[in-house]
C-alpha cells in the first residue's frame, strides 16, 4: 500500500533497509537532499576542517577559494553518487556489488564501517561539550551519552525524521553561523589577518584536498537518502540538490572556520565548542550557539549511525543471502552501532583521539579508488544500466567476485600511498613536493583509467535496467524488464 502523507506515518520507525524501495513507497522531492546535505554540513567539524586548511600554513586568503575547489570537486563525484538513488531504489553500498560482486564488496565496506564509526565518536565528543554547556554539567561524559541517546532515536526511526533534522537544521544553521561569520568581522581586525602570507602550491593542495576528502567520505552513503525518490525523478535534479546543499553548506562552514582560524591562531583548535560559545558573547547567544552545534552535529552524527548500520547489514547479508530484517533487528543495529561509537568516545583520551582521527583521515584513500570504480562502471560502462535483483544473489549475473574490481581497487589504493600526507605516514614524493597531498587526485585518475580499459572488456551489463516484480519487492529474483 502507498505510505500516506500523515503526520502520524511522517514520523513512524522506517521499515525497510537494505531491500529495493516499491514505486508505491517513493516520495519527496529533490528539494530534501539539498535541506539535509546542506543541513548536514552547517556543523562545527566542517568548522575545524576549514580552520585546519590555516593552521597548517595557508592564509585564509589562500584557503578560502582552495577548500571551494576541494569542495567543488569532491560534491561533483559525491552528487553523482546520489543521482543514483531514485533511478535504482537501493542502498549506496549494494549497488557497488554490480561492480565488486556481491562477495567482492564486503572490502570497501568493512574500511567505510570503521571510518563512520571514527566520525561518530569524535563528533560525539564535540556534541557532548556542547550539550555540558548548555546544561552547566561539568562531566563530558554526561553529555556524550545524553547525544548518543538522541543519536539512537533519530537513527533508529530513519529516513523520514533524519530529513526532517536536516531541516531544521537548515534553518538553525544559516541562522547561528551567519551569526558567527558576522561576529568575527566585528570583534576582530580580519583585514590585519588575511592576505599576509603569498601563494604557497603546498598548502593551497592541502585545503584542496581538505575539501575534495570532506565531500569524498560521504560518497558510500549518500544515495541511502536519495534512495526513496519517486524514479521518474530526474537525475539532473538529484544531482544539483545534492551537489549545492553539499557543497554551499560544508564552503560556508569552512570559511568560517579558516577566518576563526586566522583571527584567533591555535586558540582556537583546544577547544572549538568554548572558543564558538565566546565568540558569540552574551550567555544567552552562547546556549543558542551551543544549540547549532548540537543540532548540526545530530543531523550528521545520525547519517553516520544509520550509514554504518546500512554498511554493516550489506556487508553480513552478503553471506547469508537475506535482503530484509525485523524492525527489532533493525533497531537492535543501529543501537548497537551507536554505542561502539560512544564507547570509544568515552575511552578516549585527549591523545587517543587525536591518533584515531589521524588513522580515520589516512583511511580516506580508500573512498576515491572505490568512488571511480563505482561512477565509471555505473555511467560509463553500464551506462545506468542494472540488474537490481542480481545484486542480491551471490551466483547472479554479478557472481561473488569480481577481479577486475578489485585488482583496480587495489592499486588505485597502492598508487596514492607515495603521494599522502598525513601524521602517520608522509609519502616520498610528498616529501618532495614539499608537503602537497595529491594522492587523492592520483588515486581517481589512475583508477578510472585503469577500470574503464579493463572492464569494458569484461562487464556484462543487462540490455536494460532489470527491476524487481511486483511481488518480488524484497529484491528476490522474480524480474520484470524495463526499458
Amino acid at each position: 500500500m502507498p505510505v500516506q502523507n500523515t503526520s502520524g506515518e511522517r514520523l513512524a520507525m522506517e521499515r525497510r533497509t537494505i531491500e529495493v524501495i516499491p514505486d508505491a513507497e517513493r516520495h519527496g522531492t529533490p528539494r530534501s537532499q539539498f535541506t539535509l546535505w546542506f543541513g548536514a554540513n552547517m556543523q562545527i567539524t566542517a568548522i575545524v576542517d576549514g580552520a585546519l586548511s590555516v593552521v597548517f600554513g595557508a592564509d585564509a586568503l589562500w584557503a578560502i577559494p582552495a577548500l571551494l575547489i576541494g569542495n567543488v570537486l569532491g560534491g561533483i563525484v559525491m552528487a553523482l553518487h546520489s543521482a543514483q538513488g531514485p533511478r535504482l531504489g537501493v542502498p549506496q553500498m549494494i549497488s557497488s556489488r554490480a561492480q565488486f560482486g556481491v562477495y567482492g564488496a564486503v572490502l570497501p565496506l568493512l574500511l567505510v564501517i570503521l571510518m563512520y564509526l571514527g566520525f561518530a565518536a569524535t563528533g560525539s565528543v564535540l556534541a557532548g561539550q556542547a550539550v555540558c554547556e548548555m546544561l552547566h554539567i561539568d562531566n563530558t561524559n554526561v553529555g556524550i551519552l545524553i547525544f548518543g541517546a538522541l543519536t539512537a532515536v533519530v537513527a533508529v526511526t530513519g529516513y523520514r525524521l533524519i530529513h526532517i533534522a536536516g531541516r531544521i537544521a537548515t534553518v538553525i544553521g544559516v541562522l547561528g553561523l551567519g551569526y558567527l561569520l558576522v561576529r568575527v568581522f566585528t570583534q576582530y581586525d580580519v583585514g590585519a589577518h588575511v592576505g599576509s602570507k603569498g601563494f604557497e602550491a603546498a598548502t593551497f593542495l592541502l585545503a584542496v584536498g581538505l575539501g575534495a576528502g570532506w565531500q569524498l567520505t560521504f560518497g558510500p552513503y549518500v544515495a541511502d537518502y536519495s534512495r526513496y525518490l519517486p524514479r521518474e525523478t530526474s537525475t539532473r535534479a538529484t544531482f544539483w540538490s545534492t551537489f549545492a546543499g553539499s557543497v554551499i553548506g560544508s564552503q560556508w562552514s569552512m570559511t568560517l572556520g579558516a577566518l576563526t582560524a586566522a583571527v584567533a591562531g591555535k586558540a582556537f583548535l583546544p577547544d572549538q565548542v568554548g572558543f564558538l560559545g565566546d565568540l558569540a558573547g552574551p550567555a544567552v547567544l552562547a546556549f543558542l550557539i551551543y544549540l547549532v552545534i548540537v543540532v548540526g552535529k545530530l543531523t550528521v552524527n545520525c547519517l553516520n549511525a544509520y550509514g554504518g548500520f546500512m554498511s554493516i547489514l550489506t556487508t553480513v547479508t552478503a553471506f547469508t543471502g537475506r535482503s530484509r530484517i525485523s524492525a527489532a533487528a533493525r533497531a537492535a543495529y543501529i543501537v548497537g552501532f551507536t554505542a561502539a561509537s560512544v564507547a570509544i568516545a568515552l575511552a578516549a583520551s585527549d591523545d587517543f583521539l587525536t591518533n584515531f582521527k589521524n588513522f580515520v583521515l589516512l583511511l580516506l584513500m580508500v573512498f576515491t579508488p572505490w568512488s571511480a570504480i563505482n561512477l565509471v562502471d555505473y555511467y560509463l560502462i553500464s551506462r545506468e544500466r542494472v540488474d537490481i535483483p542480481a545484486l542480491y544473489d551471490p551466483n547472479g549475473r554479478y557472481g561473488r567476485w569480481n577481479v577486475t574490481a578489485l585488482t583496480c581497487y587495489v592499486v588505485g589504493v597502492a598508487v596514492q600511498i607515495p603521494f599522502l600526507a598525513t601524521k602517520l605516514y608522509t609519502g616520498a614524493i610528498t616529501k618532495k613536493l614539499d608537503g602537497a597531498d595529491i594522492s587523492w587526485i592520483v588515486g581517481l585518475v589512475v583508477t578510472s583509467a585503469l577500470y574503464w580499459v579493463w572492464a569494458r572488456r569484461t562487464a556484462n551489463p543487462p540490455a536494460e535496467t532489470i527491476h524487481p516484480a511486483a511481488a518480488g519487492e524484497n529484491g528476490e529474483r522474480a524480474t520484470a524488464l524495463v526499458g
